[in-house]
């Protein structure tokens, strides 16, 4: 139970971040730096206790990696997809529904969360599965400034940063992308970490 909770409250307040930052648009607040810095800060907390995927697509990188067993994916997945929920859910209420955000045509903005997604999956892989990098000291903060850096470069203007299945939901309920969206980004994000997790394993052939 342990896991569950300590998943839940980290993608609780990665997605309570996005609407807080992202929904009412206020003057001199930097979405990326705040969502990035969350992250980052609920990674370090949690990674002891539940690895700190909070991300459905993290989750399917580290499961066809070989890190986690197979009867953990769909309970992380269900409760990370609960908690972004209750986050926007909240977030709208404080805030009310954003403006959906102009983004790239359907296929931009699935290739724009693809490759984001696989970025932050294959840096996951790395920094905090791999033997090599074993308790290392800046795992959290790599996954973090992935994150931000992905949603500088395709956030704003291409395909809405989501970069994780939970977050999408969230970003759906808030209305920062249209709701009919959201399958589109889960299945990129889905799609970047399972590609993220084959470049693992083809770089790195001896880390089983």
């Amino acid at each position: 139970m342990n896991k569950y909770i300590t998943e839940f409250i980290g993608t609780f307040f990665l997605v309570l971040t996005v609407g807080c930052t992202c929904v009412p648009s206020a003057p001199g607040v930097i979405p990326p730096l705040a969502i990035g810095a969350v992250l980052m800060v609920m990674v370090y907390a949690g990674a002891h206790i539940s690895g700190a995927h909070y991300n459905p697509a993290v989750k399917l990188a580290v499961w066809m990696r070989g890190r986690c067993p197979g009867n953990e994916v769909f309970p992380y997945i269900i409760t990370q997809l609960i908690a972004a929920a209750i986050a926007a859910l909240l977030a709208k209420y404080m805030f009310g529904a954003a403006t959906p955000m102009t983004l790239g045509s359907r296929l931009e903005a699935f290739i724009g969360d693809l490759l984001f997604t696989f970025a932050l999956c294959w840096v996951v892989l790395n920094v905090a599965t791999a033997k090599a990098n074993a308790n290392n000291s800046y795992y959290g903060l790599a996954i973090g400034f992935t994150v931000m850096a992905g949603a500088f470069a395709v956030g704003g203007s291409l395909s809405g940063g989501a970069f994780n299945p939970a977050v999408a939901v969230g970003l759906g309920i808030m209305r920062i992308i249209h709701p009919i969206n959201i399958p589109g980004h889960i299945a990129a994000d889905l799609v970047g970490g399972a590609l993220a997790a084959g470049a693992f394993k083809l770089a790195n052939p001896d880390d089983k």
